[in-house]
């Protein structure tokens, strides 16, 4: 009967936030390691140190997202230092080539857009 508890105390963590390779590897020990068979403190013991790991865990991988983020940001800062050339031309630039250039900054700066925002999406 108890073990039932334990394990919904388990999962708790689960629905809050998306499962990690950690968390996802976490859950299978508390599979192997929590046999019916323990005492109550062991096995209290025992999930405790599972969900503190657990937490560890996906707090690192939230910092690893973070992260991510601000160097996308980073990114898209420098990216657009370089397209404030696009205030010294004119329709009339006689190198063309110079536009399809800006273009390419645009869709990068797109890219790293949606990557910040994915990594965002993950917290």
């Amino acid at each position: 009967m108890n073990g039932g508890q334990g394990r919904g105390a388990g999962n708790a963590h689960d629905r809050g936030a998306p499962a990690t390779p950690a968390s996802e590897l976490i859950g299978r020990l508390r599979r192997v390691l929590r046999p019916e068979e323990l005492d109550c403190a062991c096995r209290e013991t025992l999930d405790g140190a599972l969900a503190r790991f657990d937490q560890l865990e996906r707090r690192r991988e939230w910092r690893r997202q973070f992260a991510a983020a601000r160097d996308h940001k980073e990114r898209i800062t420098a990216l657009l230092a370089f397209l404030s050339e696009l205030d010294a031309l004119s329709e009339a630039e006689s190198d063309r080539s110079v536009f399809e250039e800006l273009a390419l900054l645009f869709i990068e700066i797109a890219r790293s857009a949606e990557a910040g925002a994915a990594a965002l999406r993950e917290l």
